[in-house]
């Protein structure tokens, strides 16, 4: 299966001008994005407690950086998930939320590596002390996680855990581990419940109206969704924008829709 190519990943962004452009593209000539791409890659370790076989790696040029390398054959088999997909999973859900604009994401490649393809992902030097439910009450944040909440109804997260939401040291949140997403049937569980049953904004529906436009066939974007998902997997996913764009509202959760550990 061919990996999308920077090149490849950079023109469906650009088919349309209303799309998000990734900041490291418009700051940096795409340094960061070729460096994740195309750079020789270092092992420095296993990161530990996860459930998947994770590496920090450093990598050098154009812009050396640490980035986290999850490669498909230390993927745990899982009965409901395509066995060697989780990776594939995290490349999609970083370029949905670059097509929407919303949440930050860490930029996410495809590459091979030093135990084969996997995805590697730029690393967040985050506070370690801070998760979901340390930040959850501070109005500054509402906005980010209402987005996050509305990403992971769309991807249909699996796995939104407290500790998949880090703060850097700017005071910005990004979500990681997306592996669990995309699947045909409803699978959600996350720990963001506050917005159970509360309208969803007017610019948020115009962004899902946006996204539901680019999935029809013979778009950029559905052409690289259909190189990694099945059409069961592509039409559930469009069916879940459609709902939220009739509901206008975010569903109410039950209790098997929270993940364990919640952190």
């Amino acid at each position: 299966m061919a990996i999308p190519s920077v090149d490849a990943v950079w023109q469906m962004i650009k088919t349309s001008q209303n799309l998000a452009v990734p900041p490291q593209i418009v700051n940096g000539n795409g340094a960061v994005f070729a460096t994740l791409l195309d750079s020789h890659m270092e092992l420095e370790g296993l990161i530990p407690w996860s459930s998947n076989y994770t590496f920090l790696v450093s990598l050098t040029a154009p812009q050396p950086c640490l980035a986290v390398y999850k490669p498909q054959r230390g993927e745990r088999p899982l009965w409901d998930f395509p066995p060697g997909t989780l990776h594939q999973r995290e490349f999609l859900s970083y370029l949905l939320s670059q097509v929407l604009g919303w949440p930050k994401i860490p930029p996410t490649v495809l590459r091979d590596g030093p135990h084969g393809e996997g995805s590697v992902q730029l690393f967040i030097e985050a506070d370690i002390e801070a998760h979901y439910f340390t930040l959850r009450d501070d109005p500054a944040l509402t906005t980010e996680f209402e987005r996050l909440a509305l990403f992971d109804l769309i991807t249909n997260n699996a796995d939104r855990k407290g500790g998949h939401c880090l703060k850097d040291k700017n005071e910005q949140i990004w979500a990681i581990d997306h592996g669990l997403t995309f699947h045909a049937e409803f699978k959600l569980r996350t720990v963001i419940w506050e917005f159970c049953n509360k309208a969803i904004s007017s610019a948020l529906l115009q962004d899902l109206e946006r996204l539901q436009n680019l999935l029809i066939p013979a778009t950029a974007l559905s052409q690289i969704l259909a190189q990694f998902l099945t059409l069961r997997e592509r039409e559930a996913l469009s069916n879940r924008i459609k709902a939220l764009l009739e509901s206008r509202h975010y569903p109410m959760l039950q209790p098997f829709n929270v993940p364990y550990p919640p952190v």
